[in-house]
């Protein structure tokens, strides 16, 4: 090519074309920083292998966790309404005249006694509370307070309004109780 050929460079071309000559080819690593560089970055992701693997366990102890909650608690809502019916019973059976045919009320009682028996066949229980008991908030519920007196003492159980109900380590129902307490 002749110098007519060539036209002159302008300014932003020189400036790109000094960063190109600037750029220095990559270096050459000696095999030792190579096999560094390579132990680092094993380091590295052995790390994050292990915390992978911990997550994973941590998931699987969770989830397996969660299937034994759901197993073993999976009833307590239908034990919560069969409790509401097994009160239902009660208040029926308690308010029959006397004069009500013994089989009538025979065949009532059974029924109830049937339910009681499905409710503690799915892991519940009553929360036995009796006049005179210290009162329990975490299972038993205050309806009601009346001042202590010599009889009755301040904060124990003066009558059991309803039963209360748990299932293993669970409340469904509190046991709804009179309390004497300071006014």
């Amino acid at each position: 090519m002749s110098d007519e050929d060539e036209a002159p460079m302008e300014p932003a071309e020189e400036v790109i074309a000094e960063e190109i000559d600037e750029i220095e080819e990559p270096k050459e690593l000696t095999l030792e920083e190579q096999l560094a560089e390579a132990l680092v970055a094993a380091e590295t992701a052995e790390k994050e292998i292990s915390y992978r693997d911990a997550d994973i366990a941590n998931m699987r102890k969770r989830h397996t966790q969660e299937r034994l909650d759901l197993i073993r608690y999976g009833s307590q809502n239908l034990s919560r309404r069969l409790i509401d019916l097994l009160d239902d019973f009660d208040r029926a059976v308690t308010a029959m005249p006397d004069n009500t045919d013994d089989s009538i009320m025979e065949g009532i009682t059974m029924m109830r006694n049937n339910l009681e028996k499905a409710i503690i066949a799915d892991g519940a229980k009553k929360i036995e509370v009796t006049e005179g008991q210290k009162f329990d908030p975490k299972n038993m519920e205050a309806i009601t307070t009346i001042p202590p007196s010599e009889e009755h003492p301040l904060g124990v159980v003066v009558q059991v309004l309803e039963n209360g109900w748990m299932m293993h380590d669970r409340v469904l129902r509190p046991a709804r109780v009179v309390v004497t307490a300071v006014e």
